[in-house]
């Protein structure tokens, strides 16, 4: 006899549908673009869905079309994620902050059948709409806009659309390995490339990231997502939400600190994930208001470094433990996020802060290794230094729309980032592979100059490059933003290096800015800041 187990396809729509049913209470709070607060829940949320579904089979929009959405944080953009794939479609979220051109180009490369979006992005779908070969119909994710109805034609308004959907939806069954999202890089160097996650590996990916040493999100937690849902679909957390039946907070678009810092007590928030810059603002934004966030005991930290200072800071006031992660689009996007280990828990907090400066290690379902530039495996050593390559259930194998495989010739997708890895597996990033800094022979990291920048108390954000030098042929030079109120000079900067680095790593020059250049997921556009700075040490330049 033949003993099996039952055998269900991973499909978003099973997430959705356990909210449902045993988590159908429990709220989903969000932000409007006209800053009103709309507190819905999840078993309205599933409705929705299922209503959005059947509108959508209703406009006869094809049953494997890819849906853009242009969109902030929010109630509909969330129903969006669940009724476009639970009903067998492509969730294909746009980044707003991409330039026009680009946006025009996204959406033709994904061929996107239907556009949703926002109201505050109608004067940017307004502009690029004749350039849309695809696109057979708009959505204002909103009810009924009589001006913005004569600004595009044939219109339509989400919330009368969904109306047209029938409330007794089923899900259809669905292969797990059909897409379900797709995301495209920020596009940094050259047009950006389609990154398109499955069903599967976007259920493990929930799984996997949110194991106790994970994101650890349960139904207990309120969780507001600050990374954008247009952005690696918010680091997968609003699929985790769901699975877990964990309350959610939906920012909409107000993200300075101060706004987060109200919203973070008036709902209660446990958890919040963003990037740096986010939290750098939520401190100032705390200050000013005198909000405590008593309720909030993690946030996860993405996107890029995080700066040393920025630990004990929301530790010792505020109670906030940050926890550091990393990934990219191409990895749905969890790598690594820092958890300590058994062994840890009786160091101090001063020793524990040090190993969580780094990224983290892997979760069950991906690997990690570094190779050197023949791309022969390194030690893990935690002191050498190689190309970061990742492998697992939910990595990139080919982009979308592109036949080639995007894997190197044993399987390995690799990151573009230089980094080390130690004994238990704990990742630390020291720089991208085209920012790390080569002077005389020897690497300069650009990642541990910006952290002790930051830390200087007259110092607001800063940003470290390599400039070409007629010696060494690279030397390190910082951009700095000053402080509010504060006037430090180029040398107060450079001496707060000393005993902190070697002498020979410490920054030639630094150079005062209003802004820095920011590009379209928050990360400072060091490409820019090269083409304005690489040759101010060379002579007759």
């Amino acid at each position: 006899m033949f003993g099996t187990m039952m055998h269900k396809e991973l499909t978003i729509s099973s997430l959705i549908g356990h909210a449902e049913r045993f988590h159908g209470a429990t709220e989903v709070v969000s932000v409007e673009t006209t800053g009103d607060v709309a507190r819905s829940t999840w078993g309205q949320v599933a409705e929705n869905a299922r209503r959005l579904a059947s509108a959508l089979d209703g406009l006869g929009v094809d049953p494997d079309a890819r849906i853009g959405t242009i969109a902030w944080n929010n109630r509909r953009h969330l129903e969006i994620y669940f009724g476009v794939a639970g009903g067998g479609r492509v969730t294909h979220t746009i980044n707003p902050r991409l330039f026009p051109e680009q946006v025009a180009y996204i959406v033709n490369h994904a061929e996107d059948q239907v556009l949703m979006f926002d109201a505050t992005f109608l004067p940017l779908v307004v502009a690029v709409q004749h350039h849309l070969d695809s696109v057979k119909h708009f959505v204002l994710m909103g009810p009924r806009d009589d001006a913005a109805a004569t600004k595009i034609d044939g219109l339509l308004f989400y919330d009368e659309l969904i109306a047209t959907g029938d409330t007794a939806y089923q899900w259809p069954d669905l292969e797990e390995t059909r897409p379900a999202a797709l995301c495209y890089t920020s596009g940094t160097t050259g047009n950006p490339k389609g990154v398109q996650y499955s069903h599967r590996s976007t259920v493990l990916h929930s799984i996997a990231g949110n194991q106790p040493d994970g994101l650890a999100i349960s139904a207990t937690d309120t969780v507001m997502p600050v990374v954008p849902m247009f952005h690696v679909n918010a680091w997968g957390v609003p699929y985790i939400a769901a699975q877990a039946g964990a309350k959610l907070v939906l920012p909409g678009p107000r993200l300075d600190g101060e706004s987060l810092a109200k919203l973070i007590d008036a709902e209660e928030v446990t958890l919040s994930l963003g990037v740096p810059t986010i939290w750098m603002a939520l401190l100032d934004g705390l200050a000013k208001t005198g909000a405590t966030a008593r309720s909030m005991t993690r946030t996860v930290v993405g996107g890029a470094a995080l700066p040393p200072s920025m630990i004990p800071a929301f530790r010792d006031t505020y109670g906030v433990e940050l926890i550091h992660a990393w990934g990219m689009t191409e990895t749905s996007p969890l790598g690594t996020l820092n958890q300590l280990l058994q062994k840890h828990q009786g160091l101090t907090d001063a020793d524990k802060a040090d190993i969580r400066l780094g990224q983290g290690r892997p979760p069950w379902g991906v690997d990690l290794r570094i190779v050197d530039e023949a791309g022969k495996p390194l030690a893990h050593d935690g002191e050498t230094q190689g190309d970061l390559q990742i492998r697992g259930h939910w990595i990139v194998e080919s982009y979308f729309g592109k036949g080639d495989t995007a894997l190197t010739e044993d399987g390995w997708f690799d990151t573009g980032d230089v980094a080390t890895i130690d004994g238990d597996g704990y990742m630390v990033i020291r720089d991208r592979s085209k920012d790390i800094i080569k002077s005389g022979g020897e690497w300069i990291s650009t990642v541990e100059l910006e952290n002790i920048a930051i830390a200087h108390p007259e110092v607001a954000n800063a940003a470290a490059i390599a400039a070409r030098h007629e010696k060494w042929d690279e030397r390190p030079v910082l951009v700095v933003i000053k402080a509010p109120g504060c006037t430090p000079s180029e040398d107060d900067i450079r001496a707060y290096y000393e005993g902190k680095i070697a002498k020979w790593q410490m920054p030639d020059r630094v150079i005062f800015v209003e802004e820095l250049p920011i590009g379209a997921t928050g990360k400072v556009l060091k490409n820019k800041l090269r083409e304005q700075f690489g040759d101010i040490l060379v002579k007759g330049a």
